[in-house]
């Protein structure tokens, strides 16, 4: 509880806590050699060789910088919301008058396809806490990037023998993520439900870089340090926090057809780009999606479909097809088991896609060879999202429900944590 008042608390203060933001503070993770750097990308080495490595510095690490910034922000802007109906389902009786329609509470995360009927409104607010261990199936503390020499006579790279030599940088990073996200669902009709969610972000970074010249031959020109002190070895370490509303959600839900065994219906999502991408706290641009939404009912057991697409803004996100599949089912008084997988399926080439090898000449002596510099250890490989999910509502009084949750990813795309947990309340009225 003292971390949910403080996150509301730092929210209407200021939002971040220090003027500069998060990405910044992750540029200053690959600052090396010399205090007071303002290059974007610093290694700065002795005898005038430093900037030969700029160009390929300035590349890889802002490719990374980018791929980081937009997995981060992507991920926390995409924090699975609460369903938009959840708790009791109210229809009329051929009177005309209210009548609860649905036995259990209904699911977490997955939509279900009935309405909360005209005049009945659900308020929720779920506390989820995020520990990003892994990137594209990369451990963030085994992080690698591998700096290659320009070739400084565009003669092709490694003629002078000491443009084989790379600096080689292993990153530890710590990504964790609070969010607060207070949902109100009011049904304007008995088939049309409208729903704001308002995302309160705190997002915390940490990490530590060590860089390593490590040279082709003896002596090498390059090394950290004032030169009366030649050091082929420099380390960094950054830290910083920011809190903030995230990307506000707006959610429309349209009923088309009901009977007693199911329901269809469609629902549309805005997500806003309210939260600062620069500090983690949002996505950077405007989403839209449209899910088609399909619920059956056999007796306490209530199974849910979702399908459809997201049109994700900003220059670095993938639009993907969505698909979530999941049940809800009664076990006892006032104890409901829902289980869902949710998906996110990219459309087209990646937009972050790591920087490319590099061939140097590697000649020893009369023999000649190539040698390929692999510039990062994270995969090109597409960031399709599963996420198992298992979790339980119990009733904690007329129309409140005690809300708990466990997230756990399925695959290795994207940025994601070991595990997910969240905590919540809702109340129908």
């Amino acid at each position: 509880m003292r971390r949910l008042a403080a996150i509301v608390a730092l929210t209407l203060v200021a939002g971040p806590l220090s003027a500069q933001s998060l990405k910044d503070k992750l540029v200053d993770l690959f600052r090396f050699g010399s205090a007071g750097c303002t290059d974007p990308v610093c290694l700065a080495v002795t005898t005038g060789h430093g900037d030969h490595y700029n160009p390929a510095v300035r590349e890889g690490s802002n490719n990374l910088i980018g791929f980081l910034t937009n997995a981060i922000g992507v991920s926390i802007s995409n924090i699975p919301l609460s369903a938009a109906s959840g708790g009791a389902i109210w229809g009329r009786s051929s009177q005309g008058l209210p009548i609860r329609t649905q036995t259990s509470s209904g699911p977490i995360f997955a939509e279900r396809a009935q309405t909360l009927g005209k005049g009945r409104a659900l308020f929720a607010t779920t506390f989820t806490r995020l520990d990003y261990r892994m990137l594209r199936g990369v451990p963030l503390d085994g992080l690698v990037l591998t700096f290659p020499h320009q070739d400084v006579n565009n003669d092709g790279l490694g003629t002078p023998s000491f443009e084989s030599d790379v600096i080689e940088v292993q990153t530890r990073l710590n990504v964790n993520v609070s969010a607060m996200t207070p949902v109100l669902s009011y049904g304007v009709t008995d088939r049309i439900d409208l729903s704001v969610a308002v995302p309160l972000i705190h997002t915390s970074i940490g990490g530590s870089a060590e860089a390593q010249v490590i040279p082709f031959s003896n002596p090498t020109p390059h090394s950290f340090g004032d030169g009366t002190t030649p050091l082929l070895r420099a380390t960094s370490a950054v830290s910083g926090t920011a809190t903030g509303i995230g990307d506000v959600a707006v959610r429309l839900k349209a009923q088309a057809v009901r009977n007693s065994r199911g329901a269809f219906a469609l629902l549309a999502d805005v997500r806003l780009p309210t939260g600062k991408d620069e500090d983690f706290l949002g996505a950077g641009g405007t989403s839209y999606s449209v899910l088609g939404v399909g619920s059956l009912r056999r007796g306490n057991f209530s199974p849910h479909v979702n399908a459809g697409y997201i049109r994700r803004g900003g220059e670095f996100q993938n639009d993907a097809l969505l698909a979530t599949i999941g049940f809800d089912h009664l076990m006892g008084r006032g104890a409901t088991l829902a289980v869902e997988v949710i998906t996110s399926w990219q459309l087209g080439d990646s937009r972050l896609a790591p920087p490319p090898t590099v061939a140097v000449d590697a000649s020893v002596g009369s023999a000649s060879s190539v040698r390929i510099v692999r510039q990062t250890n994270l995969p090109d490989r597409r960031d399709n999202v599963a996420l198992g999910s298992i979790g339980a509502k119990l009733q904690i009084g007329p129309g409140a429900n005690l809300v708990t949750n466990a997230l756990v990813p399925l695959n290795r795309g994207g940025l994601q944590p070991n595990v997910a947990w969240s905590v919540g309340v809702e109340y129908s009225f």
